[in-house]
């Protein structure tokens, strides 16, 4: 491997290696960069690099080089595999929030898909005491104990505790106490979330998407009750689809309602129309207002009457099909 740093990584790394090269039509490589080791493990110590057609993992912390390569292609694996995916077809109009709403869009996302990497890595053994242990560490390096007022720093804690409830899954009685006395609030309102995303399985792009949706909705109303702005990352972020050949047959008005938004699509840069799926309120895909201005009736009628197939295979929208 072209490695700028050589570390050799297990069977079961160079095993996912392979995984993700049968899937993907480029080259996947893992790479290490820098000399740090920081002692904890958190899941922003590697990246992912397209590099033409090729991929390169970068792993900028060598604390545990198994556990942090494998974590990412895991993520990687579940895309190849065809697992939903989040996109950001909208504006605010303000690059900040637009970031902060992308970064925390991703992130809920991310926690559910968790279920399935961490489940993978506890399979091959890339999770061991010593691991959990420097996750712990990451928690605390991540996050710092509740203050008395409380600070502006609890929906980190909240999506900190939530990902770790995750990790730890059966064995979180391990780091509960710990938690409950550094984080009573926060640690309760991630309790409260993890409810929600495990009442049903992640074991599915099905599965997943399910659970992504429901958290986004749990996730405003814990931030309403802390009277925090909500996300809205039912509206800002669309979730691919995973529907059956029958639903894909169906025309779109049986399946979605399309909206008027206050938000622009990206690439035409005018109000943007959201594509809601009508089971759960969720933005499916998004279309720019060919007009630019006002709405037009008739656009609307060719689009309901499409099949959902016609639909997104005009958009380039992926989807997924349901086993």
């Amino acid at each position: 491997m072209d490695n700028n740093i050589d570390i050799e990584l297990n069977k079961d790394v160079h095993g996912l290696i392979d995984a993700v090269n049968s899937f993907f039509p480029g080259t996947v490589t893992v790479t290490f960069i820098g000399k740090l080791q920081s002692g904890y493990v958190r899941h922003d110590q590697a990246q992912t690099v397209q590099d033409g057609k090729n991929i390169i993992v970068q792993i900028a912390d060598l604390s545990a080089p198994n556990y942090t390569a494998s974590h990412e292609l895991l993520h990687l694996l579940m895309v190849l595999r065809g697992f939903p995916q989040v996109f950001y077809s909208l504006t605010t109009g303000d690059d900040t929030l637009d970031e902060q709403l992308k970064m925390m869009g991703t992130e809920l996302y991310d926690i559910v898909s968790h279920f399935v990497v961490v489940s993978e890595q506890r399979k091959h053994n890339l999770i061991n005491d010593d691991i959990e242990e420097m996750y712990l560490k990451g928690v605390y390096a991540t996050i710092k104990p509740e203050p008395d007022p409380l600070d502006d720093q609890m929906m980190l804690r909240l999506t900190t505790l939530l990902d770790a409830m995750v990790f730890y899954g059966d064995g979180i009685d391990k780091v509960a106490d710990k938690f409950k006395k550094d984080f009573p609030i926060s640690f309760a309102a991630a309790q409260k979330l993890y409810q929600v995303i495990t009442e049903k399985p992640t074991d599915s792009p099905f599965g997943l998407r399910r659970n992504v949706v429901k958290l986004f909705k749990a996730f405003d109303e814990q931030l309403k009750d802390w009277e925090l702005p909500a996300l809205h990352n039912t509206e800002f972020t669309t979730v691919t689809s995973v529907l059956s050949e029958r639903q894909l047959g169906l025309k779109v008005k049986q399946l979605f309602e399309i909206y008027h938004s206050d938000l622009i699509e990206v690439k035409s840069n005018t109000k943007g129309y959201v594509g809601f799926n009508r089971v759960d309120d969720q933005n499916s895909f998004v279309l720019a207002n060919p007009k630019g201005t006002g709405d037009d009736p008739e656009f609307f009628k060719g689009v309901y009457n499409k099949s959902v197939k016609e639909l997104f295979d005009g958009l380039k929208m992926p989807y997924i099909i349901r086993k």
